[in-house]
């Protein structure tokens, strides 16, 4: 019961965060689970499985809101699947930490940009249509693999493009359900046919993904009106300063130094 109510908090916390900015649900909830020794495999396939039904939540919430741009959406939430799906398949084969420098890196990049632009204070752009599915493609494979890298990468691309933060968050959130739902597949699918060999103990950890569901359940619904009512030049402000402390974090790690 402690650990539930522990995660249930954890939850909350992270999808308020994820809903109103885009990113760093699965950034912090498998952050967490790892911390209380939950292998990395294991700890994506348990944020994936509660961001099936937090996502959905989120994504409702988005589309009331009109913060989703459709035009947008279908091609970024199929490149995201396809991404997810490979991404997952690598990461019960290999160990994916060799991409984690190039991401902490990228991180970095798109966070100071993001707060430049905060900064320079000029006129929102379209994001290209046409660049949606590669987006959505890289994104998904390093979601999979980082236990968390769909928002930092995808919002953090649109928003540092100049795009609007109202739309670019609520079209990444829908979009995520799809890829969430994917990924997820995905590890059930490497699980039941044997190909992941090392998902021992994960059914141990159910009371924990619990808590993650029924805390993001609760704050989610609240994230596409947050969104809705937030100053354009706030929101890009909050978004580079979270994913240049995610890049920090990232980096932190890397080194040794958390």
């Amino acid at each position: 019961m402690d650990n539930f109510l522990i995660f249930a908090l954890v939850g909350f916390l992270a999808q308020a965060v994820d809903g109103a900015l885009g990113m760093a649900y699965g950034v912090i909830s498998s952050t967490v689970l790892m911390s209380f020794g939950v292998p990395p495999a294991t700890a994506s396939a348990s944020v994936h499985a509660a961001e099936v039904f937090t996502t959905a939540a989120s994504a409702g919430s988005h589309a009331a809101n009109r913060n989703v741009n459709w035009k947008l959406f279908i091609p970024l939430a199929a490149g995201g699947c396809l991404g997810g799906a490979l991404g997952a398949f690598v990461l019960t084969s290999i160990d994916g930490n060799a991409l984690k420098p190039f991401i902490a890196s990228y991180l970095g990049l798109m966070g100071l940009l993001i707060v430049y632009r905060a900064w320079r204070a000029g006129h929102p752009r379209p994001f290209p249509q046409k660049l949606s599915g590669p987006l959505g493609l890289v994104g998904g494979f390093l979601d999979a693999v980082g236990g968390g890298g769909w928002g930092p990468t995808v919002t953090s691309a649109m928003v540092g493009s100049g795009a609007e933060p109202r739309v670019s968050i609520g079209t990444t959130n829908t979009a995520e359900f799809f890829v969430t739902a994917t990924i997820s597949a995905t590890f059930l699918t490497a699980l039941l046919t044997g190909h992941w060999q090392e998902a021992d103990g994960i059914v141990d950890h159910a009371s924990s993904v619990a808590g993650l569901v029924a805390g993001g359940l609760l704050s989610a619904p609240l994230a596409g009106y947050i969104v809705k009512i937030a100053p354009v030049r706030v929101l890009t402000y909050a978004v580079g300063i979270l994913v240049t402390c995610l890049a920090g974090y990232q980096a932190a790690r890397l080194f040794g130094w958390i």
